[in-house]
């Protein structure tokens, strides 16, 4: 962007130049996609060219477009976000950001394996997405301090168990031992169709996109008696 200054009563033009950065945006949600957006917009210096709702779409995007810094979720559906960021730093020099909702160790050291330069979670400030743009844009890593905090203590920072309800994770732990929704209707005494909710609510809660990855992040952690 080129921004043009003249000196008053002197006839005298100068010209300076602000460097722009460009991002682009990936997340299997459009709202997610379209709040980004939103956020980013605002800022002088960033310009969102592009986003994508899934890892695949996102390789090719990035590849095409070549962006100074990639914003990346993790979990989507096909191509995940990790697999990825492997993919478009092997071959572009665009700085891929990590922004889930995830915090446990075994992804945070995924990402950055896969060559993810920062890692952010969603529940934290709006305000600090511009700054962690410019950051990775100038070859630093912006990563938030509770995810910092887990790399150096090695514990792990679960999903919110409250965010889930004792029917909830009763249906959770039989998706994990591979019942289908009649089944698990059957084995609970309700209606399929309130199985049918009760998924709907564990999807949002835990940020997966289908029964495969609700399967495994219940693998992962403990669910409570």
């Amino acid at each position: 962007m080129h921004v043009m200054t003249t000196e008053a009563g002197l006839g005298n033009t100068s010209t300076s130049m602000t460097a722009t950065i460009t991002v682009v945006i990936v997340d299997d949600h459009s709202m997610i996609r379209s709040g980004l957006r939103q956020i980013l917009d605002r800022e002088p210096d960033i310009e969102v060219i592009g986003d994508a709702r899934d890892g695949d779409a996102a390789i090719e995007l990035v590849r095409r477009l070549v962006p100074d810094v990639v914003l990346m979720d993790i979990s989507m559906p096909g191509t995940d976000g990790i697999s990825a960021t492997k993919a478009i730093t092997s071959t572009c020099r665009s700085q891929v950001v990590m922004l889930t909702s995830f915090a446990d160790r075994e992804r945070i050291v995924d990402s950055l394996n896969a060559g993810a330069v920062g890692y952010l979670l969603k529940d934290a400030d709006p305000g600090e997405l511009p700054k962690a743009i410019r950051t990775a844009a100038s070859g630093a890593s912006p990563i938030d301090p509770r995810v910092t905090r887990q790399l150096i203590t090695g514990n792990i920072v679960k999903p919110s168990m409250p965010q889930l309800s004792k029917r909830e994770v009763d249906v959770l732990r039989l998706v994990a031992e591979g019942f289908s929704n009649k089944l698990i209707a059957r084995q609970l005494g309700i209606a399929e169709k309130t199985v049918k909710a009760h998924m709907t609510a564990i999807f949002n809660s835990l940020g997966v996109t289908d029964r495969t990855q609700a399967a495994l992040w219940a693998s992962r952690h403990k669910l409570p008696d």
